[in-house]
C-alpha cells in the first residue's frame, strides 16, 4: 500500500487548522467534547479520522471512541460466512462473487489509493483489505471498540446543551452506559430488509407443487448461484443486488425473470425482463401487464433496505412514519418512513429541536455517489462543526435549505420521501461533496483553491467503456500488463483512460454497440 505522509497537510486541513485555532480559546479553557460514533465501515472511519484530523490544540480534552459490534473494520465488505434463515439477520448482505460495479481509483479515501496490482473491478476481499488497511496506515484501530453493540441511546438536555445516555453490550456480554456529547451514525443502512407484500402470496406459497417447497426471500440472505440450479426464479428490482443475482442466477436456473418498475437499463439474456408484479395466484405470477408465469420456484425480493436503526427507536430518538410525505407535519422529533430520514441538515445534522444540532448526525446515508469520497466530505463538515458550531447556519435558515432542496425535487418530478438519500440533479455526486467542503470556506470568508472533488474522480466517472474493456482484459489474461507500474492516483487515472479508450476503438472497429452502464447502482 503506497502511503501519503501523515505529516504533509492539505490545503483544506491547512486552513481549516489556521481558522480553528484562530477562533478557539486556549486550551485550559476549552471544555471537554466527548464523540461517540456508531459503526467501523467507511463512514465510521472517515468520521474518526476527520476528528482525529482536527488541531492538537482544538483536540484538548476531547474523547472519541467508535463502537463496532463486529469484530473488525469493514462494515458491508466483512464477510459472515455463517449461514441464516429468515428471519435470522446476517450481519452483511455481501454474497461471495460479488465485485465492485465502480473502479478502484473512484472509490477511494483522498489520497490512499489501493495497493499496486489491485484489479480494477476488484472482489470484496480487496475491498474489506483496503479499509482494514486505512485504519492500521491512519492509526484509527485505537479508537475503535470492536464486538461493543450499541443497545439504546437517549438525550437528556434541551435546545442549548445536554448529554446522551449510550447503552452498549460490551465484548464481555456486559450492558454498560456511557454519556457523550455528540452521537454520530455511521453504522449502514444494508441490514433491514424492506419486503413488498403482493395480493396473493400467501395463497401462491401454500399451494407448492409436490416436491417443491415454493420460497419469496430477500436478497439480504443470497449467497450462492447454485442454490437456484434449475429453478425458474423471479427477481424483483433494479438495483445492485438484483442485477447481480439475476445475472448470476441465470447461469444455472431453468429460468430466471427480472421485474422491474419503469424504464430500467436493458436486461441481458439469459435474463428476461417483466414490469412490476401485480399480484399472485395458486398457481402463478401475474404481472401488471397480464402476462403470467406458472411454474416459479423462488420470488426473490431485490427491494432495497430500510433506513432505521433501531438503539435510536429504542430511546425515541427517532420515530417510524411509513406514510409520511412532508417535513411539516414532523416538527418537534426526528422521523423515518424507512426510506428518508428527516428532518436532516445536509443529509447529515438532525435538526430535531429537542438537541443542539450537532447532537446528533449521520455519516454515509446519501446513495448514487463514490462513498469514500462522500463520507470524507461529510465527516470534514462535521468536525468543523463539532469543534465550531458557528460553521452551521441557524436551525430555521437550514430547515429553510431542506425545503428548498425538498421542492426543488420535486420539481424534477421526484419524490424525496420515496427516493430518500439519493443524490440527482445539482444535489449529485460530486456537487453534494464539493458543496459541503465549501461551506466551510464559505461560511468564515477564506478563499478555496480548488473543489474538494479531484477532476481526474470526475473523469472517471464520464468513461462508459470501463467495465467491458475491464473484462476483455480478464478474459484475454492481461491484467499485470495493464497494471504494472501504477501506484498513485494520477496513474490509477491515466490507466483509467487508457483502458476506456482502448476498448471503444475496440468496439468501433467491431461494428459493436451496447447499452450505456450506470456507474452508481443504488443496492
Amino acid at each position: 500500500m503506497q502511503l501519503i505522509p501523515q505529516l504533509a497537510l492539505s490545503l483544506f486541513g491547512s486552513v481549516l487548522a489556521s481558522w480553528l485555532e484562530s477562533t478557539s480559546q486556549p486550551a485550559n479553557a476549552v471544555p471537554t467534547k466527548s464523540v461517540a460514533i456508531v459503526g467501523a465501515g467507511s463512514a465510521g472511519l472517515a468520521a474518526i479520522k476527520a476528528l482525529v484530523d482536527l488541531p492538537e490544540k482544538v483536540l484538548s480534552n476531547w474523547e472519541f471512541v467508535v463502537y463496532e459490534q463486529r469484530w473488525n473494520s469493514g462494515g458491508v465488505w466483512l464477510p459472515d460466512t455463517r449461514s441464516y434463515e429468515p428471519p435470522e439477520l446476517p450481519e452483511t448482505p455481501l454474497y461471495p462473487l460479488l465485485h465492485t460495479n465502480t473502479p478502484v481509483p473512484s472509490m477511494t479515501y483522498p489520497n490512499f489509493p489501493f495497493p499496486p496490482n489491485t484489479p480494477v473491478f476488484p472482489s470484496h476481499e480487496h475491498v474489506e483489505k483496503y479499509h482494514h488497511d486505512y485504519a492500521q496506515a491512519m492509526n484509527l484501530t485505537n479508537y475503535i471498540l470492536f464486538n461493543h453493540t450499541v443497545l439504546s441511546t437517549s438525550w437528556t438536555g434541551n435546545s442549548d446543551s445536554g448529554k446522551w445516555d449510550v447503552l452498549v453490550r460490551d465484548n464481555h456480554d456486559q450492558e454498560i452506559r456511557k454519556s457523550f456529547d455528540h452521537l454520530v451514525i455511521a453504522a449502514g443502512h444494508f441490514h433491514y430488509p424492506r419486503v413488498p407484500h403482493f395480493a396473493g402470496q400467501e395463497e401462491w406459497l401454500a399451494h407448492s407443487p409436490e416436491g417443491v417447497q415454493r420460497a419469496m426471500v430477500h436478497t439480504l440472505w443470497y449467497r450462492h448461484p447454485e442454490s437456484y440450479t434449475n429453478n425458474t426464479v423471479v427477481v424483483v428490482g433494479s438495483g445492485a443486488s438484483a442485477r447481480d443475482s439475476a445475472s448470476q442466477i441465470g447461469r444455472v436456473a431453468k429460468r430466471t425473470y427480472q421485474s422491474v418498475r419503469g424504464e430500467v437499463d436493458p436486461i441481458l439474456p439469459p435474463v428476461v425482463q417483466k414490469p412490476e408484479i401485480s399480484h399472485f395466484t395458486s398457481d402463478g405470477v401475474i404481472f401488471k401487464d397480464g402476462t403470467k408465469v406458472h411454474d416459479v420456484d423462488v420470488v426473490l425480493l431485490g427491494t432495497g433496505y430500510e433506513m432505521r436503526w433501531p438503539f435510536l427507536e429504542r430511546g425515541n430518538e427517532m420515530l417510524i412514519y411509513p406514510d409520511a410525505r412532508s417535513n411539516n407535519t414532523y416538527t418537534k422529533y426526528l422521523a423515518t418512513n424507512l426510506r428518508y430520514i428527516f428532518p436532516l441538515h445536509e443529509h447529515i445534522f438532525s435538526l430535531a429541536p429537542s438537541y443542539p444540532p450537532t447532537a446528533l448526525s449521520f455519516i454515509g446515508l446519501p446513495s448514487s455517489l463514490f462513498n469514500c469520497p462522500s463520507d470524507t466530505a461529510q465527516s470534514r463538515y462535521l468536525a468543523s462543526a463539532i469543534a465550531n458550531a458557528s460553521v452551521l447556519s441557524s436551525r430555521e435558515g437550514m430547515l429553510e435549505e431542506l425545503a428548498n432542496r425538498e421542492n426543488y425535487l420535486r420539481s424534477l418530478d421526484l419524490d424525496p420521501y420515496y427516493i430518500g438519500h439519493k443524490m440527482v440533479g445539482k444535489y449529485g455526486a460530486f456537487d453534494y461533496p464539493d458543496s459541503l467542503v465549501s461551506r466551510i470556506f464559505e461560511r468564515h470568508s477564506i478563499p478555496e483553491k480548488q473543489p474538494f472533488t479531484e477532476k481526474w474522480r470526475r473523469e472517471c466517472a464520464m468513461l462508459p467503456y470501463l467495465k467491458r474493456g475491464w473484462t476483455r482484459v480478464e478474459v484475454l489474461g492481461t491484467q499485470e500488463q495493464w497494471l504494472e507500474g501504477v501506484e498513485t492516483e494520477e496513474e490509477w487515472a491515466a490507466l483509467l483512460r487508457r483502458l476506456n479508450e482502448w476498448q471503444e476503438n475496440w468496439e468501433h472497429e467491431q461494428g459493436l454497440q451496447f447499452p450505456p452502464e450506470p456507474m452508481f447502482v443504488d443496492y
